[in-house]
C-alpha cells in the first residue's frame, strides 16, 4: 500500500474556487477544502458535553485498495494494461447523538445505543480526523466533501494500479531478458564447442596437408631423379648416336681412301713387275752391305758392355755421395745452431717506422683547427716536407756498417730557463732505419725460420707502443712487397721443407692462431663467429712443447692457405681506436706453426728414422699506452680495462725477463713468475732457454711519442742483456 502524501492547508480564496466544480485535476485544492470542513466540525464538537476522540489518520488502513481515478485509468490503458472498473466507496454515517435529561440519573429507555461504526466508516472518519484531534457527535460530512474524497481515493488507487502494472511489466521484461541471457549463454557454449571442433578439424587438416606436402615433395624428388636419369640416358644415347655417325663417316672416308689405295696398288704392282729385275740386282749388293754392318754391330756390343760396367761404378759413387750429403746435412745443422747460439738465445732487433701520410694529415688538421699559418703557404696549404721535419723526433743511426746503434736526442727548458739537451745511445743486434723494407727485416729472421725445421722451438714477437707498426711488421700489407714476417716465415718453412725432401726428410705442418684479450684466450680460427670455450695452457716438460686445449689446429699444405687463415683471424681480432692509433690491436695474437719431420732416406739409401718436432711462434703484442682515458661513458671504461690488462701483461713480461737475467747471472734457482700473466705462461718454453727467441722492437718516429719510445728502448736493452740457457733440439729416434 502506498502512503498518502502529506497535505497542507491553502487560502480560503483557493478553497472557494475549488467548490465551483465537482472534481479538480489537482490534489492540493481538494485537501484544503477538506481540512477547512474538518476544522469547522472540530469547533462545533468542542461545544458538546460528551466529545468523542476519533482514531488518528493512518491508524486504521482500509481493507481494500483505493479505486483508480479516470486519469490513472487512461494512463494505464495507454500503456496497454487493462483499466480496472472503480468501485463506489461506503459513505460514512454520522454518529447518533442523544441528549441527557437533567435531573435523571438513567438514560431513557426509548434511546438506542450508538451504532458501532464499520471498518469503512472508521477508515473514513480517520481520514477526516487527520486535520484535528476530535469531532463532536451529531455533526455529519457534507456531500461535496465526500465526493472529492472519493475522487482523491480513486486517483490514489489508479496510481497504485499503474505502479503494480509497471512492476509486473518490469518483472516480465526482466524475465524475458533472463531468458535471452540464458539463450545467449547456451548459444555461446554451442559456438565454443563448434569453435573447438573447428580448431580440431583445422589441426587435423593441417597435419594432413603437411603429410600431403611431404608426400608431394618426395614424389617431386623421386620424379625429378627419374627425369634426370632419363635426360642423362637420352644425352648418353645422343652422344652414342653421334659417335656412331662419326664412325660411319670415318668408315666411308676410309673406304674411299682404300679404294684409291687399291687402284694405286694395282698401278704399283704393274710398275714393280718391271722393277723386280733391278731389285734383284740391288739385293745382292745389300747382302754384301749387311755382312759389313753385322761386323759393326759386334763391335758396338763390346762397347755397350764396357759402358755398363762404367755405369755401375758411377752409381756406386752416387750412393756414396748421397750418404756423404746426409752426413753433411747433420754437420750443417750443428754449425747453424752454433752460429745462432753465438748470436744469443734472445736477440733484439729495433725498427723505426717512417712518417705516415696519416700523421701529416693529422698534423694538417691540427694546424687548420688552431688557425695557425706558420707552416702554410699562400692559400692555406701545408708544406708537408716542413711538417715532416717538425713531426719527427731527433733520431740518428751512426753505425752505417753493422747497423746496430740508434741515438735519440731531446731538448727541454730547465727551471732557470736554460735549454737542456739530452742524448740517449742504444745498441742492439740489428737496427732498421725508417727506409728499411720488409724484405731486409726478414733477411735477418730467415735463419731462425730454418732452425724450426731442424727441430728447435723459435719465438719471434713484436714489442712497442701503440701505433709503432707492430702489426704491419708481423702481418704486413696487401701487396707482395709489403708482406709481413708471418707470411714470409711460412713461405720460408715450406721452401726449406721442399728442399729437405732431396736429403731424405719428409715434413708435416700444422697451424693455430690465438689471441689473449683481457687475460682470456680466444681461438681466432674457431668455427663460430665468437669463441666461447674455456682454454687452458698445457706444458710438456719431456718434449718442451706447449699445447692449448680446445683450439682449432689446421693442417697446412701451402703458403696461400696460411694467408687465407691470417685474413680470417685478422677479421676476428679485438681492435679499437686509441689516443695514438685509429685502429689499434687490443689483444696479444700468437700464430703457432708446428713442424714434424722424419728421415725416411733416399732411393737406395735407407733413412735413419730420426724424428724432429719444431715450432715457430710469431707473436704480435698489444700496444702499450699510458692510461689517460676519462670515465665519461661505458665505452671509455672498457678501453681503460683493456689498457690495464695490456700494461699488466707487458709488465709481467718485463718481470720474467728480469728474473731470467738474475738467474743467468747468479746461477741460482730463482723463481720465474710465468703464471702472473697468460702471455708469459703461454711463452714459457720460448723464454726459459728451450727456444730461440727474437724480439722486434718497433718505434714511432714522432716527437710526440719520444717518452714512450725511450721507455720501450730501455725495456729492449734489458731484454738484450738477458742471458738464458741453450736451446734444446726436440728429436727422438724410433
Amino acid at each position: 500500500m502506498s502512503r498518502l502524501p502529506r497535505l497542507r492547508s491553502s487560502s480560503p480564496d483557493r478553497a472557494h474556487s475549488n467548490d465551483a466544480g465537482p472534481s479538480l485535476p489537482s490534489r492540493v485544492p481538494q485537501t484544503s477544502l477538506k481540512r477547512k470542513a474538518i476544522m469547522e466540525e472540530d469547533e462545533e464538537m468542542e461545544s458538546l458535553d460528551q466529545p468523542r476522540k476519533l482514531p488518528a489518520f493512518g491508524a486504521v488502513r482500509p481493507s481494500r485498495p483505493l479505486q483508480p481515478s479516470k486519469t490513472a485509468t487512461n494512463l494505464t490503458s495507454s500503456r496497454g494494461a487493462p483499466a480496472p472498473v472503480p468501485k463506489p466507496l461506503t459513505k460514512p454515517r454520522a454518529p447518533i447523538l442523544t441528549r441527557s435529561t437533567r435531573g435523571t440519573s438513567a438514560p431513557p429507555t426509548s434511546a438506542k445505543p450508538p451504532a458501532r461504526p464499520t471498518t469503512a466508516t472508521r477508515a473514513t472518519a480517520g481520514r477526516v480526523a487527520s486535520g484535528s484531534g476530535s469531532a463532536r457527535p451529531g455533526v455529519g460530512i457534507r456531500p461535496g466533501d465526500d465526493k472529492r474524497f472519493n475522487d482523491l481515493q480513486s486517483q490514489l488507487t489508479s496510481i497504485e494500479a499503474a505502479r503494480a502494472a509497471d512492476a509486473a511489466r518490469l518483472a516480465a521484461e526482466m524475465e524475458a531478458e533472463r531468458n535471452k541471457v540464458a539463450e545467449l549463454q547456451a548459444n555461446h557454449r554451442a559456438l565454443s564447442n563448434e569453435l573447438a571442433n573447428a580448431k580440431t578439424q583445422e589441426l587435423n587438416q593441417r597435419r594432413e596437408l603437411v603429410h600431403a606436402s611431404d608426400e608431394i615433395e618426395n614424389l617431386k624428388k623421386k620424379h625429378s631423379r627419374e627425369v634426370m636419369d632419363l635426360e642423362l640416358d637420352i644425352k648418353k644415347r645422343d652422344r652414342e648416336l653421334r659417335e656412331v655417325n662419326e664412325d660411319l663417316r670415318i668408315c666411308r672416308s676410309d673406304l674411299e681412301r682404300e679404294r684409291e689405295t687399291v687402284s694405286s696398288l694395282k698401278n704399283t704392282i704393274a710398275h714393280q713387275s718391271t722393277a723386280q729385275l733391278s731389285l734383284t740386282t740391288q739385293n745382292h749388293a745389300l747382302e754384301a752391305q749387311s755382312m759389313a754392318l753385322q761386323s759393326q754391330i759386334d763391335a758396338y756390343a763390346r762397347t755397350v758392355s764396357e759402358m755398363t760396367l762404367k755405369l755401375e761404378t758411377a752409381q756406386k759413387q752416387v750412393d756414396d755421395l748421397k750418404k756423404e750429403a746426409m752426413e753433411n746435412e747433420f754437420v750443417r745443422r750443428k754449425l747453424h745452431n752454433m752460429v745462432q747460439e753465438l748470436k744469443g738465445n734472445i736477440r733484439v732487433f729495433c725498427r723505426v717506422r717512417p712518417v705516415l701520410p696519416s700523421d701529416l694529415v693529422t698534423y694538417s688538421n691540427t694546424l687548420s683547427s688552431s688557425g695557425s699559418s706558420s707552416n702554410g703557404s699562400e692559400g692555406g696549404s701545408v708544406d708537408f716536407e716542413k711538417a715532416k721535419e717538425e713531426l719527427q723526433a731527433n733520431m740518428s743511426f751512426p753505425d752505417k756498417l753493422d747497423h746496430k746503434e740508434i741515438v735519440l736526442a731531446s731538448s727541454s727548458s730547465s727551471a732557470t730557463g736554460q735549454e737542456r739537451k739530452e742524448v740517449y745511445n742504444f745498441g742492439f743486434d740489428r737496427v732498421f732505419a725508417p727506409e728499411s723494407t720488409q724484405a731486409e727485416v726478414f733477411e735477418e729472421i730467415s735463419q731462425l725460420a730454418q732452425s724450426c725445421t731442424d727441430g728447435y722451438n723459435v719465438c719471434i714477437f713484436a714489442y712497442g707502443q701503440t701505433g709503432s707498426g707492430k702489426s704491419f711488421t708481423m702481418e704486413g700489407g696487401p701487396t707482395e712487397s709489403s708482406q709481413g714476417m708471418i707470411p714470409r716465415a711460412v713461405e720460408q718453412v715450406f721452401r726449406v721443407a721442399s728442399e729437405m725432401k732431396s736429403r731424405g726428410w719428409e715434413y708435416s705442418i700444422e697451424g693455430q692462431f690465438l689471441e689473449i684479450y683481457n687475460e682470456t684466450i680466444n681461438d681466432l680460427l674457431g668455427k663460430g663467429e665468437f669463441d666461447k670455450k674455456k682454454h687452458e695452457i698445457k706444458h710438456d716438460p719431456k718434449t718442451g712443447s706447449t699445447r692449448v686445449t680446445d683450439v682449432e689446429v689446421i693442417p697446412l699444405t701451402s703458403p696461400s692457405q696460411v694467408r687465407t687463415l691470417l685474413s680470417v683471424a685478422q677479421s676476428r681480432r679485438s681492435v679499437a681506436a686509441t689516443l695514438m692509433n685509429e685502429r689499434s690491436s687490443r689483444s696479444h695474437s700468437v700464430f703457432t706453426l708446428r713442424i714434424s719431420g722424419v728421415n725416411v732416406g733416399l732411393d737406395g739409401c735407407p733413412g735413419t728414422g730420426e724424428k724432429c718436432e719444431g715450432s715457430l711462434n710469431l707473436v704480435d703484442l698489444a700496444g702499450s699506452e699510458r692510461l689517460n682515458v676519462s670515465f665519461a661513458n661505458g665505452a671509455d671504461k672498457e678501453r681503460v680495462r683493456e689498457t690495464q690488462n695490456i700494461n699488466r701483461s707487458l709488465s709481467a713480461l718485463g718481470d720474467v725477463i728480469a728474473a731470467l737475467g738474475e738467474k743467468g747471472e747468479k746461477g741460482n734457482d730463482k723463481h720465474i713468475p710465468y703464471r702472473n700473466s697468460k702471455l708469459t705462461y703461454l711463452l714459457q718454453n720460448s723464454l726459459s732457454g728451450n727456444s730461440k727467441t727474437l724480439m722486434v722492437l718497433n718505434l714511432s718516429p714522432l716527437a710526440a711519442h719520444l717518452q714512450e719510445s725511450l721507455t720501450s728502448l730501455r725495456f729492449a736493452t734489458k731484454v738484450n742483456n738477458t742471458t738464458i740457457g741453450t736451446a734444446k733440439k726436440q728429436t727422438r729416434v724410433s
